[in-house]
């Protein structure tokens, strides 16, 4: 598959039912993941497999994923919409 094929996959599979996750994804799919890592990347694409009521309690900072490779992908997320 080419890569623009892969990110265009990506890119709809990152729109949720969830406005509050949208606005969170898919800039971040846009703006950061081409810039990722290989291993960050990875993390993205297992994120979103993840349910979206689980991804909208960790981006509400309501919980906190168990998996540490989810938590490091949803700790660069919030990172660039809540910079220190």
């Amino acid at each position: 598959m080419s890569e623009n094929a892969e990110f265009n996959r990506l890119w709809w599979h990152s729109r949720r039912g969830m406005l509050e996750l949208d606005v969170l994804l898919i800039p971040f799919l846009e703006q950061a993941y081409r810039d990722l890592p290989a291993e960050d990347q990875a993390r993205y694409h297992k994120l979103i497999t993840c349910e979206d009521t689980d991804m909208f309690e960790w981006f509400m900072q309501r919980s906190r994923p168990e998996d540490p490779d989810l938590q490091r992908i949803v700790d660069l997320i919030l990172n660039r919409v809540q910079p220190d």
